[in-house]
């Protein structure tokens, strides 16, 4: 498993296990009060978009477009498989053309 920058150094500070103990959260199924639901579907509940899954603390950062584009990214895999499909939080940054591009 690839992990980005940004949780490689929040593990190195942080430590395995207070990661994974993070409150998770699903920012595709906000609730009507504003709040989002715990990651992860118990029994046979059933919500309308995949589950995208973030730390609170990161879900709350996010901007709404943000949000948006991770939650589209998400719905955009594929999901057929028996394990989750990984999809990118943060869109990948685009490289800046140098002085010597094309005329």
């Amino acid at each position: 498993m690839v992990l980005w920058q940004s949780e490689q150094e929040c593990m190195a500070k942080k430590g395995l296990r207070s990661w994974v103990k993070e409150n998770w959260v699903d920012i595709a199924n906000k609730r009507s009060d504003g709040s989002y639901p715990k990651c992860g579907r118990s029994g046979g509940e059933k919500r309308k978009n995949y589950p995208k899954c973030v730390p609170i603390a990161k879900a709350s950062a996010m901007s709404k477009g943000q949000r948006a584009g991770a939650v589209a990214r998400k719905q955009a895999k594929s999901n057929t498989g028996p394990k989750p499909t990984r999809a990118a939080t943060f869109a990948p940054k685009r490289k800046k053309m140098g002085l010597g591009g094309l005329v």
